[in-house]
């Protein structure tokens, strides 16, 4: 029996009515809970429903929906009669689903809204294996000529009345899981290409569950702590999380609506909850917001703050010392006068830790975050390591790196730096792709995970780019545009940036404004903006950006730098392609679309028309 089959009831055993899982109930959006018990007969429910509505040991099942705990209770089902889950992005679009059911050869679609059921109807007649769909949300309404579709409640009820037979059928298949068995289907979102399946196996999945529990000893039995499920459960990285603290008896609350996360870290103030980059970058732009518009004593206290915290939190607390007594207790006055309230404001007054990974995130922010008391772990991993390869250790952990190896793992830098993993958690395998498997997964068992870095002395991780990411410009010079686009993310006026520069003279940027910025940015300069047209071309916007860039980027070489930039109406978006569904640029897409833009930006008379004053298509000249 895999692990994953007893965990539920052996913790329902232990914990019973304690709470489990925490949501917003469909109807009157209150928080409401499942208690450790309820988990365990919903799964019980569900596995029989799944079983007796014709799934296979191996078979798969797509979960088409934004987070909620039929999730994670189909999930479990799955796992009782030896199937597997197939997770697919709420954002993702019709051909994505298409192409996700049909790969896998899925049988049944579970769909969360109305938006996702309709997507479900226009693909199951193109998906031969898919037999009916299941509504998630209770306020869906079908169609009247549906005939395939079952509600969440009604396709539980199919599992209610098993027989002896059926019964014995379950038992013999949770009785004979075995660790090679693939647990998970997990397509990745693909910046170039089809989406592929990435075929994660139950004992892929405990050893990172022992290897996390391991370097996570300060997680303990606690029935008070909370982690928020922020991420999408079809993200690898909240997945594993979620497991963490299901393994570790840590109650989940699991958000639906993403567009409401502050809203439920406040109302949650979770201990625990894992992030992308993105989400501390706007916490750390709306602080400083906050502290510009505060009187001079008081930016005057915070910043004497941040270097009593600063101190005690990364020159001692980080290597396991202990501060200074005077530090100590001048951090304990800041902690109370301070640092308490800040992280009360945001929503994680008692945060305990914080995994954060899925991109790059500046070591000022870094620095910042712990001198405050916001304890993130940065770590780096993919879908095809079953999450984490690495992330911080404390203590000991080194500002600029992803941390170190997991236990079990081995890590060395291949050509052109790229970062190979080997170790039990790394996939089986793409399904249905052996030529891709065999170019991801060489002979000797090392998986080429397309990330370049070095392996610093401690022997953690520097992550640098993606390989393929990597620009040379047609001088020679190799420029890695994450860094310069994690760089300007920090700005408050700057919400998206896509780095040009492969095979040109210089880098060059398309730059997505924070409209909103920069509305009330107009407005006290009392800038005329009747559109945001007129708004990112207007005169001052750009020299205020350009000036806000060139202050960013000092300190770099001249080939670093950017020379000049364009400033677009609207967003990237996954809706358009130009974003995937974990909100990586997809720099083909973005290159092809806007390649009238960029050649302007390249084009011999740009100087010209700049010299004359006059817009040359919405651009501007950096330096």
């Amino acid at each position: 029996m895999n692990r994953f089959v007893e965990l539920i009831p052996s913790q329902s055993g232990k914990y019973g009515e304690r709470e489990a899982l925490r949501f917003r109930d469909y109807d009157t959006q209150v928080w409401s809970s499942i208690t450790w018990n309820g988990f365990k007969e919903r799964i019980e429910r569900a596995a029989g429903a799944l079983l007796v509505n014709g799934v296979e040991p191996q078979g798969r099942v797509c979960l088409f929906t934004q987070n909620c705990p039929e999730v994670l209770i189909t999930h479990f089902g799955a796992f009782y009669n030896r199937a597997i889950p197939v997770p697919i992005y709420a954002t993702s679009s019709r051909d994505e689903v298409a192409y996700i059911v049909k790969d896998s050869g899925a049988t049944i679609l579970f769909a969360g809204d109305q938006g996702q059921y309709e997507i479900a109807r226009q693909v199951i007649d193109e998906c031969p294996t898919l037999k009916f769909i299941v509504t998630l949300h209770p306020q869906v309404k079908c169609a009247a000529d549906d005939k395939s579709t079952l509600t969440w409640q009604e396709f539980l009820s199919t599992g209610d009345k098993l027989g002896k037979e059926v019964l014995a059928e379950l038992d013999k298949r949770k009785q004979s899981g075995q660790p090679d068995d693939t647990m998970y289907l997990i397509y990745t979102s693909g910046t170039t290409g089809v989406p592929k399946g990435v075929m994660l196996t139950h004992s892929n999945m405990n050893a990172a569950m022992d290897a996390h529990i391991e370097r996570f000893d300060t997680i303990i039995d606690d029935k008070t702590d909370i982690s928020l499920s922020f991420l999408p459960f079809s993200h690898v990285f909240e997945l594993g999380w979620t497991m963490v603290c299901l393994c570790t008896g840590i109650r989940v609350a699991i958000n639906y609506n993403t567009k409401e996360i502050q809203r439920a870290v406040k109302e949650v103030q979770p201990n625990y909850m894992c992030s992308v980059p993105r989400f501390w970058e706007k916490v750390y732009t709306a602080i400083n917001d906050n502290l510009q518009g505060a009187k001079p004593v008081v930016r005057m206290m915070v910043k004497q703050a941040i270097r009593v915290g600063k101190i005690r939190n990364l020159k001692y607390a980080r290597m396991g010392k202990k501060a200074p007594a005077l530090i100590e207790k001048q951090y304990q006055y800041f902690e109370k006068k301070v640092f308490n309230k800040l992280r009360g404001a945001i929503g994680v007054a008692d945060g305990k830790m914080f995994p954060t990974a899925g991109a790059m995130l500046s070591d000022n922010i870094t620095e910042f975050l712990h001198a405050v008391g916001i304890n993130i772990c940065i770590g780096y991993g993919l879908s095809e390591t079953n999450a984490s390869v690495s992330f911080f250790t404390a203590p000991g952990w080194t500002i600029g790196t992803v941390g170190m190896p997991i236990s079990s793992i081995q890590v060395k830098i291949g050509d052109q730096n790229e970062i190979l993993v080997k170790g039990p958690t790394v996939m089986k395998g793409y399904y249905n792709k052996a030529e891709e498997t065999a170019k991801a997964i060489d002979a000797d068992g090392w998986f080429h995970t397309g990330d370049c870095g070095e392996l610093a002395p401690t022997g953690e991780i520097i992550l640098t780019e993606r390989l393929k990411d990597l620009y040379k410009t047609s001088n020679g010079k190799y420029i890695a545009p994450q860094v310069l686009e994690t760089m300007l993310g920090q700005d408050k006026f700057i919400e998206q940036v896509a780095i040009i520069g492969d095979g040109r003279k210089y880098v060059s940027a398309l730059i997505v404004p924070d409209f909103e910025e920069l509305k009330a940015y107009a407005n006290k300069k009392h800038i005329e903006h009747p559109t945001i047209e007129d708004l990112v071309n207007n005169a001052d916007i750009h020299k205020m950006i350009e000036d806000r860039i060139n202050d960013y980027q000092k300190d770099l070489a001249g080939y670093e730098q950017i020379k000049r930039f364009v400033l677009l109406p609207k967003a990237f978006t996954m809706e358009s392609g130009e974003l995937t569904n974990t909100l990586k640029i997809r720099r083909a897409v973005i290159n092809k679309r806007y390649a009238l833009l960029i050649d302007a930006m390249y084009a011999a008379d740009y100087r010209k028309k700049k010299d004359k004053n006059e817009p040359a298509n919405n651009q501007n000249t950096v330096n």
